[in-house]
């Protein structure tokens, strides 16, 4: 956490339980973008090494959950969009993003109203990153 940070105890960075609760499900994530078969189009345009993946996630998490900003400090505006625009993303890429984030939450988060706080939030970014049309 940067000295000039302050997190709010109701965020769902604190509510998640902070670092640790959101390294969790970060690792979660990527653990079942292995694992699940319907993650396998996301898998796909992603490198052989999951690591840095997960890392910008929890950085980029961290900041949109009201945590320390970290993905600001060390990569700058988020502008997720543009960052992925080298990766075709289409229906089955965003639909295995989703699968794996709504498992690795199921897993993590026990509290109803944070999920329906939070979920509309990461479905809509998710919806956001389509810069391809589905195949035909």
């Amino acid at each position: 956490m940067t000295a000039d940070h302050v997190t709010s105890p109701q965020s769902p960075y604190a509510l998640l339980g902070g670092e640790e609760g959101l390294r969790r499900l970060t690792r979660r994530f990527y653990a079942l973008m292995d694992e699940l078969p319907e993650a396998a189009a996301c898998r796909a345009i992603h490198p052989e090494s999951l690591e840095q993946a997960e890392q910008r996630l929890f950085e980029y998490l961290s900041f949109w959950f009201g945590g320390p900003p970290l993905f600001l400090q060390s990569r700058g505006a988020p502008m997720l969009r543009a960052r992925h625009l080298h990766a075709p993303i289409a229906g089955p890429e965003i639909e295995g993003w989703i699968a794996c984030f709504r498992q690795a939450w199921a897993e993590q988060v026990r509290d109803p109203a944070l999920t329906e706080a939070v979920m509309p939030k990461v479905l809509a970014m998710a919806m956001h990153m389509r810069n391809r049309e589905d195949a035909a």
